[in-house]
This record gives structure tokens, C-alpha cells and sequence, in this order.
């Protein structure tokens, strides 16, 4: 487990004390690592084209990416825990910054595959140890705030998709796009590396194996994080075609639904830590698996604009928490160091981003899309259940 750096004395006058600094450096990393990510989403279409993909092509190739980070994930949760997580995060993220870069280089279709596995590992590593340090800066405060680190990564998403476009306008390629969001990636880790949460106590670290019999709390905890980006991967690949196919509106208002959940996803973020200190983690996570299962069930039994957009903007609010929460806890375990707790339920989490979209395809295939939305609104009052069994939680 972490040791962090206690520094006692006041700091001067139009300086940042210690806690603030390192919260700010960790909220810096995050905003990097969203901003890259939406730097390679913004540029799919471009990419596409170039390499003159098909759809099925493309979706088999986008596979590389989660591919990479669950098979990384093991080996991160170690390199974690041995090496510190301010080491890893300080050493993988201009990694990544150029992984991100050979993706501009591809010019063919197994190539863009190798690219994006080698961006899904090192981005895994990247978000272990990010996560890890999200950990670590809130024990540095009497409140909570890991949602708020998620918050700014939500906040990145918006920024990486608005510079690409922007980019895209000013007619630069992928390649120097990418280059661009690089270097500023590097010049981040440069000014706030030394600022991180740091050190590592040997003696406190864990030997316990990552393939050893998990934690069942961290098993619950992943079971409850599946459901969640579960939820997100079907609102991120679906909202779209369910607006257009089962509310019917109009082309101009298609991406009204994935908009209103993205906003009241990024909003939630900002406000779950005041939540959390007035309600707690538990009520506040049960609450929201209950406005998870309201807002879908509304979008499903009222198919039409404004209710449907209310009930998306409900699912963004409710799932808002549910994620940072969850690692905020599994990073407290006193059995498993934070690092390797983070990697185990990462990995059963990260399963409902990849199973949830496919998950809706086939039960929209033998009934229709409003029936696999009602599927994924009882993920939600499964999340209740599952925090009510957890004693960590409070």
C-alpha cells in the first residue's frame, strides 16, 4: 500500500499547499489521458476512410483496443504495486502519448490492429496506476474526491472531441493531430510528475498472487462496476440508433439522447463527492442504481423525445458515481494493495463495456431495441441489491 508524503508545513502565500498540489497534478493526468483518448475517437471516421474500411472491418479491428487492456491488466496491477504508481504513471503515459501516435501511421488494416492493441496495453497501465493515484490524493483529504478526477476525464472527453474537430477543420492529419496532443502530454508529465501522490512501503506491499483466489468483496465490487459500464457501453454505441428507430426523431436531434446522458454523466461527476460526504457511498450508490432503472425504464415505456431525453439524462446522473466509488473502495481493502485491487475489479468491470453493446444487438435481433433497454434497466436495481450486501461500502 501507498505511503504518502505527510508535509506539515504551511505553504507560502499564492502557493498550493500540498494536498491541493498533488489533487491538482492527478486532475491534470486525467484531463491527459481523456484527451488522448478522444483525440483517436474523433479521428475513426478519417481513419476509415483512409484505409478504406468496411463497417464489420472496422468493428473487428476496434476489438485490438479492449483486447490489449484486459490482457495487460494483471501485469499492471503488479507493476503497480512493486514499482508505486507515480513510477508507472510517470513512465507509461508518454508511452502512450506515442502509442497514440502510430495510430496517424497506419496504412493498412492489420497494422491499425497492432497500433491499437499496443494503445489498449499501455493504456491499461495508464489507467491502473491513474486510478491507484486517485486513491492515494484522496486519503490526503477528509472528503472524498475521486469522482471528481473522473469528472475532469468526462470534461477531457468533451475538449478531445471539440479539438479534433477543430482540427479536422484546419485540414491537419490524424498523424499530426496526434503528434500535437503528444507533445502536450509530455510537457504535463514534465510539470507535475514530481507532484504526484508517491513512495512505496516494501513492507507494507501484498504478496498475494493477481490469479490467487480473489477478494469476494472486490468480486462484488467488479460485479457492480460491470453493471455500470455495461450501462455506458449501451448508452455510448445505442442511444443513437434507439433515437432514431424507436423514438423516431428527426436526423437534427439523433444524437440528443447520447448528448443528455454525457452532460448529466459529466455533472454528476462534478457534484457526487458532496453526495457522498452528506448521504454516504452506500445510500448514494443504491440511489443511483434506482435512477439507472427509472431513466431506462421511462426511455422504454414512453418512447418519445422529451421523456426519453429525461430518461437518458437520469441513467447519466446515475452512473455518474457508480465507477469511481466503486474504485475508491476496492483501493481501500486492507488485504489486496491498492494497485492490484483496482487491476482485479477493473478486469470483471471492464467485461460490461465490452459485453453490454453486443448484449443489446442480440436481444434487439430476437425481440426489439426496447426490450434490450429494459434488459439493461434492471442492471440497475441489481446494483442496489449487490451494494446492500457489501459492508465496506458506507
Amino acid at each position: 500500500m501507498e505511503v504518502l508524503r505527510q508535509k506539515n508545513e504551511p505553504a507560502p502565500r499564492g502557493r498550493l499547499s500540498y494536498p491541493n498540489r498533488v489533487r491538482l497534478a492527478v486532475s491534470l493526468f486525467y484531463f491527459g489521458q481523456g484527451i488522448a483518448f478522444a483525440s483517436w475517437a474523433s479521428r475513426i471516421p478519417d481513419i476509415k476512410n483512409t484505409l478504406h474500411l468496411s463497417d464489420a472491418q472496422l468493428g473487428s479491428i476496434l476489438l485490438a483496443l479492449p483486447l490489449g487492456q484486459l490482457l495487460t491488466m494483471p501485469f499492471s496491477g503488479r507493476l503497480v504495486t512493486r514499482f508505486g504508481s507515480e513510477k508507472v504513471l510517470t513512465a507509461t503515459v508518454p508511452l502512450y502519448a506515442l502509442a497514440l501516435t502510430n495510430l496517424g501511421l497506419a496504412t493498412s488494416d492489420w497494422q491499425l490492429f497492432l497500433f491499437l492493441f499496443l494503445f489498449g496495453v499501455v493504456g491499461n497501465m495508464c489507467n491502473i496506476s491513474l486510478n491507484t493515484q486517485g486513491v492515494a490524493a484522496e486519503k490526503l483529504f477528509p472528503k472524498p474526491i475521486m469522482t471528481s478526477f473522473h469528472g475532469v476525464w468526462s470534461i477531457a472527453g468533451f475538449s478531445g472531441a471539440l479539438l479534433g474537430l477543430l482540427m479536422i477543420n484546419l485540414g491537419l492529419t490524424p498523424y499530426t493531430h496526434f503528434w500535437i496532443i503528444a507533445m502536450l502530454s509530455w510537457l504535463n508529465v514534465f510539470l507535475n510528475f514530481k507532484f504526484l501522490a508517491g513512495g512505496i512501503d516494501p513492507a507494507a506491499q501484498t504478496r498475494k498472487k493477481f490469479l490467487s483466489k480473489p477478494e469476494g468483496m472486490l468480486v462484488q465490487l467488479g460485479i457492480i462496476g460491470f453493471c455500470s459500464m455495461a450501462t455506458e457501453g449501451a448508452m455510448f454505441d445505442w442511444s443513437g440508433v434507439y433515437f432514431r428507430e424507436i423514438i423516431h426523431a428527426p436526423s437534427s436531434l439523433v444524437v440528443l439522447g447520447y448528448a443528455s446522458f454525457m452532460i448529466m454523466m459529466a455533472t454528476g461527476r462534478f457534484i457526487g463527492d458532496r453526495l457522498i460526504d452528506r448521504f454516504g457511498r452506500r445510500r448514494l450508490m443504491q440511489t443511483s442504481g434506482l435512477v439507472i432503472s427509472a431513466g431506462m425504464f421511462i426511455s422504454v415505456f414512453f418512447p418519445y423525445i422529451v421523456p426519453a431525453t429525461a430518461g437518458f439524462m437520469l441513467v447519466g446522473l446515475g452512473v455518474s458515481s457508480i465507477v469511481p466509488t466503486v474504485y475508491s473502495v476496492a483501493g481501500k481493502n486492507a488485504k489486496v494493495a491498492p494497485g492490484m485491487a483496482i487491476a482485479m475489479v477493473s478486469s470483471v468491470s471492464y467485461l460490461g463495456f465490452l459485453m453490454g453493446p453486443p448484449l443489446i444487438g442480440y436481444i434487439s435481433a430476437l425481440s426489439n431495441l426496447q426490450y434490450s433497454y429494459a434488459v439493461i434497466g434492471c442492471f440497475g436495481l441489481l446494483m442496489c441489491f449487490m451494494v446492500g450486501r457489501i459492508k465496506a461500502i458506507n
